[in-house]
């Protein structure tokens, strides 16, 4: 077992070591796991979480590190979780984004981590909230949240993050009509990378085209900005960290942020109470409760539902 207090303690201050236990601990639904949220909970609400998302090929990876570079260049302190698809054999993440990224590895005011996805759908880890504390403790001031590839329905990130930055690169087909059902309502920066190809223009007046047939918007509500970007050769990055500073101050200003932190700490006890629900559910196969309820709706005594709700009512209960 290990000692919360201590890891804590030494992740506040920087050691690489501890927050990587203390995120072990986190994915690995560890017995210390309330413990080690007890002990974050005083020391976070300090870091910007920016997400970033697009349709696999677009360079998320690649702009990922250049804005960690751009944050670096500031002074500030990074945290990236780069969510990677699960391995079919191990179940670990395939690690591709942190070796793209490895030119930040030697830096002791950046941190790194690949979590895999382990089958959780919506492009993150099912982890990936209480990670970001951990980060956020550990002193991050700012923590960019990776996703994996995502298509239309895969848009999680954006009740993750403060500031969710979609992907998209010109000569990847119909991606804007193939996303617009999806990652194209959750931007609040949109970044047309790989910018130096063909179509890169059309690409952003076709994009800026979609984003006006949006709802209509009233004087001082966000406008979503468009930056084009070659994130390789860190051309527009600037100008992606100027996009997101904005979006941040407007928050502020507005309230917008407090309210987001609202709703995701909402989302994240229900997450937790639905999970320590449907396990104790799991636990009931072959319990002669589950037993008695189904022999009840048989006989005509009672409905799926009804049944459903006295059950739910004993597990609360008990």
């Amino acid at each position: 077992m290990q000692d919360v207090s201590t890891l804590v303690a030494r992740a506040r201050e920087g050691a690489p070591r501890a927050v990587a236990r203390l995120i072990s601990l986190v994915e690995g639904a560890s017995p210390q796991l309330r413990e080690v949220m007890a002990a974050l909970a005083p020391l976070t609400g300090n870091a910007y979480v920016v997400g970033l998302t697009g349709s696999p090929g677009v360079g998320k990876s690649t702009s990922t590190s250049a804005l960690v570079s751009a944050y670096r260049r500031q002074g500030k302190r990074v945290g990236v979780l780069a969510v990677d698809p699960s391995s079919p054999f191990s179940g670990g993440a395939l690690l591709g984004d942190r070796v793209r990224m490895s030119e930040h590895a030697s830096d002791p005011g950046v941190y790194i981590r690949s979590m895999a996805t382990r089958g959780h759908l919506g492009g993150l880890a099912w982890s990936a909230p209480q990670a970001i504390r951990v980060l956020d403790a550990a002193g991050c001031d700012v923590v960019l949240v990776e996703t994996v590839g995502v298509g239309q329905s895969e848009v999680e990130i954006a009740s993750q993050a403060d500031t969710s930055v979609v992907l998209l690169a010109p000569g990847m087909g119909d991606g804007i009509q193939a996303a617009k059902a999806g990652i194209l309502e959750i931007g609040d920066v949109y970044v047309v990378n790989k910018a130096d190809r063909d179509g890169a223009d059309a690409t952003a007046r076709e994009l800026n085209h979609m984003l006006g047939l949006g709802e209509a918007r009233a004087p001082g509500d966000w406008r979503p900005p468009i930056v084009k970007t070659v994130a390789s050769r860190g051309e527009g990055v600037d100008e992606v960290v100027e996009a997101l500073e904005k979006h941040h101050a407007w928050m502020e200003e507005r309230g917008v942020l407090a309210e987001r932190r609202l709703a995701r700490a909402a989302r994240e006890v229900e997450t937790i109470a639905v999970t320590a629900l449907r396990e104790r559910i799991d636990d009931l196969h072959g319990d002669r409760r589950l037993g008695a309820l189904a022999e009840r709706i048989i006989g005509g005594e009672l409905d799926p539902y009804r049944a459903a709700d006295e059950l739910v009512a004993g597990l609360t209960r008990g």
